[in-house]
């Protein structure tokens, strides 16, 4: 087994889960719904179709380009860079981007670059709120409500009930409280 992707302990001793390649894809299922939902809300709003258009593509490229940021500038300094007991397979996809970095500077770069990924959970329904508003449309509206339910409460709650509870860095991540 390669060194960088033999299980690490967890911080009590207890065994770390292998998340296996289909796990990260499902634990991921959210944010993406989050990016494809955000996206319709854009090109479904009233607007010049090239401006819809543009928008939801602008919207999708921060998703993608989000992802990237985290995997620049928060997994490098987590525990699990480059193992499978990354819950989110961001980890293994970062060690192709960006060298090891110290593993007890994790919590203040996890607060650190989160903020950059915010947006992505506001702009969808201020846009599409205001979209709404000023023109209403079902669709929209519909649209509206998914991207509040899957964003503000299925994506948290898989994260913090599903993903991150397997996560052998949990008491030390700010998202789980292990950091305060």
């Amino acid at each position: 087994m390669n060194p960088s992707t033999q299980p690490i302990p967890c911080p009590e001793g207890a065994a770390a889960p292998v998340v296996t390649r289909r796990q990260a894809l499902i634990d991921n299922l959210p944010y993406a719904a989050m990016i494809l939902l955000g996206a319709a809300i854009f090109a479904v709003s009233p607007g010049p179709p090239l401006w819809q258009w543009l928008s939801a593509a602008g919207y999708v490229a921060y998703g993608v380009l989000g992802a990237i940021w985290i995997m620049l500038f928060v997994c490098p300094w987590c525990h699990f860079y480059d193992t499978r007991l990354c819950p989110c397979g961001y980890g293994r996809i970062a060690a192709k981007l960006r060298a090891k970095q110290d593993g007890e500077d994790f919590a203040r770069r996890f607060k650190r670059h989160i903020p950059a990924i915010v947006p992505l959970w506001l702009l969808p329904p201020v846009a599409g709120g205001i979209a709404v508003y000023r023109e209403f449309s079902w669709l929209l509206a519909v649209l509206l409500a998914a991207f509040v339910v899957n964003s503000y409460a299925i994506l948290p709650l898989l994260s913090k009930r599903y993903g991150c509870v397997k996560c052998p860095q949990k008491d030390t991540c700010p998202w789980m409280g292990g950091c305060r």
